[in-house]
């Protein structure tokens, strides 16, 4: 909670150094809480009204996480840290402390469709006191508890040899992933109304050599276009001493927020189960047992879920279902496999259900077919097989992923363990072909044309066969 205290008295600074100014840049001044260093977001602007300092309430939220409750249609937001409740109106100088009223210098406003509150009244009720070191540009605050800590003014010599470094994060198939070099870290996830979203904190982290861009505050975005629940995946080196990197989730649309965490070696997932305003799926008819080696394929995303959206701005569920047509039109000449898909049109059958239908079957084989995405890095390219821990599922993914890889010719990714729900929730032999990025432009290319995607099929469907001995 002390956090935005932070950002709250840096903004009072820059209204002592710029009384003038109508808004303010990105702060470049350190700030120190009770001695350690925080990072704020580099997109975090002070703005100046009326010779007051105003922060958007979202960082009062998510720094110092605060209780921010948000009433749009009272236009009233309550902020809350232990016992004491702050209640304030957009455009109203009249403020609630507890029982007692108060009148501001400044009303809240909305300023560009957010929400900013005077920094001054909210940090008077804080309790901290505040040292500024005009020298070195460095504001130190401490609480009633801590004396104030002198810091170096250049904090490039920190030693980050012993951190965990961040070098992957991705989020694809309401899955976010986080690849780490090092230590293993146990993540802090908390999640957070007004807007909802997941906050992932990463004690002792910082970034490594991050495949997405960051900007000079050390700060990035993800695209999410084509996931309708998701607004934006944003991350920051939240901390720099110790370091900490810190994920925000934000949601639209959401019901109810759940989430499956788990850390494997070097990647922490995390599985949002997102309740949302989606399309009830089509049903989809087991087939009677005959006695004949059982396999679902499992084209990916569908319906209300387009999956990413490749450059030429062309959904991976088109794609994925294209390439299933003709892996179900091979495997329905093979007279010892009875085929069943998870979906052959335009619908959305949820994780959980292509998991059921699959463990009701008591399937032989499940094969769940994707197509790859970086925006962030339009370079990435190649072919990547994910199984989850079995070794019946490792076998097969070798022998699927080696015959995709010499059909296409793309680039070997390997095949590596992920933590994904059709293949972790499945009983049977089970891997996840994410055949090429679509989001590069010569693969994305090669993947929608008839020859490759004829390719693709038979390489899956001889790597089928050759598992099962058929």
């Amino acid at each position: 909670m002390k956090k935005i205290i932070v950002l709250m008295f840096l903004s009072l600074f820059f209204l002592f150094l710029f009384p003038t100014q109508g808004n303010a840049a990105a702060n470049t001044s350190k700030i120190f809480l009770n001695g350690e260093q925080l990072s704020l977001p580099n997109d975090v602007q002070v703005t100046i009204v009326n010779k007051n300092v105003m922060i958007p309430i979202r960082v009062v939220a998510e720094n110092l996480k605060f209780d921010v409750d948000w009433n749009q249609q009272a236009r009233q937001v309550k902020i809350q840290q232990n016992e004491k409740v702050i209640s304030l109106t957009v455009d109203q100088k009249q403020a609630m402390v507890a029982d007692k009223q108060v009148t501001l210098n400044t009303a809240p406003q909305i300023l560009n469709k957010t929400l900013v509150v005077p920094i001054r009244f909210v940090s008077e009720q804080m309790g901290l006191s505040v040292k500024w070191n005009n020298q070195e540009k460095i504001v130190y605050l401490t609480g009633s508890n801590n004396e104030p800590t002198e810091a170096s003014g250049d904090d490039s010599g920190s030693d980050t040899t012993s951190l965990t470094h961040v070098t992957d994060i991705v989020f694809a198939d309401n899955q976010l992933v986080v690849s780490m070099d090092g230590e293993q870290v146990q993540p802090v996830i908390s999640t957070l109304k007004n807007p909802d979203r997941l906050v992932v904190d990463l004690p002792g982290t910082v970034f490594g050599d991050l495949a997405q861009p960051l900007d000079q505050g050390l700060n990035g975005k993800l695209d999410v276009t084509g996931y309708p629940n998701v607004s934006e995946v944003r991350y920051s080196l939240f901390k720099r001493d110790p370091g900490q990197v810190r994920i925000v989730v934000e949601l639209n649309n959401v019901k109810d927020v759940q989430f499956d965490q788990n850390v494997i070696a070097d990647k922490l997932l995390i599985d949002l189960n997102v309740s949302g305003d989606s399309v009830t799926p089509v049903p989809v008819t087991p087939v009677i047992d005959t006695g004949r080696k059982i396999v679902v394929i499992d084209p990916g995303h569908g319906g209300s879920d387009p999956g990413t959206i490749s450059i030429t701005n062309k959904p991976e569920k088109d794609y994925v279902l294209a390439l299933g047509l003709k892996v179900q039109a091979l495997l329905l000449n093979e007279p010892e496999i009875d085929l069943v898909m998870t979906r052959d049109s335009d619908t959305y059958p949820t994780r959980s259900e292509r998991v059921k239908l699959a463990n009701e079957l008591n399937a032989d084989v499940f094969v769940s077919i994707h197509g790859n995405s970086a925006t962030s890095s339009p370079q990435a390219s190649g072919t990547e097989t994910f199984y989850y821990q079995r070794s019946s599922s490792k076998d097969l993914a070798n022998i699927i992923h080696e015959r995709l890889v010499k059909a296409l010719g793309f680039k070997d990714r390997r095949v590596k363990n992920g933590n994904l729900q059709v293949i972790r929730e499945t009983t049977m032999p089970a891997v996840l072909l994410e055949i090429g990025f679509l989001s590069n432009a010569a693969e994305e290319k090669a993947m929608s044309s008839e020859e490759v995607q004829a390719k693709a099929a038979q390489a899956i469907v001889d790597g089928i066969k050759e598992y099962l001995g058929i």
